[in-house]
């Protein structure tokens, strides 16, 4: 690893996950702010690339994890395609993070246990919420909302069959940091059978 790879004078780790931990240890968090917000784009069928705001929930060696319904439409579009990506962007320290990879379902008993930890509103509404679908009205989900608090008033709320986690297993990294005069710090990391090749990019 060369001398030049760097970010403000600091020396960049070799492994994309460690950097990205220090990272985001390092981020500012504004109280407006979910934790782990990033952009996650997806394509199904027509190749048409799609992208939203989800939550990762966790992130580790294995991968970044976040939830939702698997009716929805991003579900649909991984059940066709499972390469995605992931944007993390912190504008407050001028740096963002991108990431692709394979996107899989994690284990139902995972799913069923960050379930389980869910404050009791969103556990509700994620049986209330058929995610995606045409809805006729807001008075439909609050209805629906409603029968659901009725129906689980005295239980614990079960998770839905049809809501879960993903995993998304990165195979390149970009870490971006603004530069003075637009000369911005790139730094990639690929993975190849003998690990993760480092390289600098031209901003």
């Amino acid at each position: 690893m060369g001398k030049d790879l760097k970010f403000s004078g600091k020396d960049i780790t070799p492994d994309p996950f460690d950097q990205f931990s220090r990272w985001f240890e390092e981020r500012p968090v504004p109280r407006h702010e979910e934790t782990g917000a990033s952009v996650l784009a997806t394509s199904g069928p027509s190749g048409q690339p799609s992208a939203r705001m989800v939550l990762v929930k966790e992130f580790g060696k294995e991968g970044f994890v976040f939830y939702t319904n698997y009716l929805s439409r991003k579900a649909n579009q991984i059940a066709f395609n499972h390469s995605g990506a992931l944007l993390f962007y912190w504008p407050d320290v001028h740096r963002q993070v991108r990431i692709e990879g394979r996107i899989e379902k994690i284990p139902e008993s995972r799913s069923v246990d960050y379930f389980h930890k869910r404050q009791r509103e969103s556990q509700l509404s994620a049986w209330a919420s058929e995610q995606s679908a045409p809805v006729p009205g807001r008075a439909y989900l609050e209805s629906r909302m409603g029968s659901f608090r009725t129906k689980y008033r005295d239980h614990d709320v079960p998770k839905p069959p049809d809501w879960g986690g993903y995993l998304l297993v990165p195979s390149w990294f970009e870490f971006w940091q603004e530069g003075a005069d637009r000369l911005h710090d790139r730094i990639s990391y690929t993975l190849e059978e003998n690990g993760w090749k480092i390289e600098r990019l031209a901003p």
